[in-house]
């Protein structure tokens, strides 16, 4: 870029915490939490991940976090805090999405074809987004839907496509998606945060929202207690 930049990387979409820093190129990543602790870990991991750096938060030129889609709650966290901490010291804002990081990072692994990246929606559903890994990049073929496993299976299992899956979804319904035989497993369960330090260096900066599919898990319970009392 011609420049020397410091970016952050935020990823809380999933039940992991993990922040990442690119300095002037150089990449360094952490996993903070994995119980989804994630209000607790997030700031503390962050300033510590800069101090071995010799950084600051004043210090940091881009923001980049993962919007989603995922946990509700860590959405909610890893945007709020990506959103102040921006606006705070004046870095660029950057929105990436937990289904294209783990595409480009399947890109950049050297991975070509199709292939779904599967995020645990929790309640048996998976957040899923199919992409093609060409020569030249990575490409969505459809938006990120809500799907159950056994959507999966019969759609794939039919076709007979070959496809790559990977995403924490894939860990959470190993035992009916590794039924599809033309399934090939990555396994990954925390979206790249490697991807999304590289985007972060060419992306445009601009507000970012957290990319809701369904209701959050306490609406959703709510509206089934009304419905059942109803």
């Amino acid at each position: 870029m011609g420049q020397r930049m410091n970016i952050l990387a935020i990823e809380t979409v999933t039940m992991n915490c993990a922040v990442g820093v690119s300095v002037d190129g150089q990449q360094s990543l952490r996993i903070l939490d994995t119980e989804r602790h994630h209000t607790e870990a997030l700031m503390p991991g962050i300033v510590d991940l800069l101090a071995d750096h010799g950084l600051t938060l004043r210090d940091l030129d881009r923001v980049v976090v993962d919007q989603g889609p995922g946990q509700f709650t860590g959405m909610r966290v890893g945007l709020a805090t990506a959103e102040a901490l921006a606006q705070a010291v004046g870095a660029e804002l950057v929105g990436v999405t937990s289904t294209e990081l783990h595409a480009q990072q399947l890109w950049a692994d050297g991975h070509r074809g199709v292939a779904l990246a599967i995020i645990d929606a929790r309640r048996h559903e998976l957040f899923v987004e199919v992409f093609t890994l060409g020569d030249e990049g990575v490409t969505s073929t459809s938006p990120p839907q809500v799907r159950t496993a056994r959507d999966l299976l019969i759609e794939w299992g039919t076709s007979g496509a070959p496809a790559i899956i990977t995403g924490d979804g894939v860990s959470a319904e190993l035992t009916t998606l590794s039924a599809v035989p033309n399934f090939t497993v990555v396994p990954n369960d925390i979206p790249s945060l490697a991807a999304a330090l590289r985007l972060g260096e060419t992306r445009s900066a601009g507000p970012v929202s957290a990319l809701y599919l369904r209701d959050a898990d306490a609406v959703a319970n709510f509206t089934v207690r009304t419905r059942a009392n109803s």
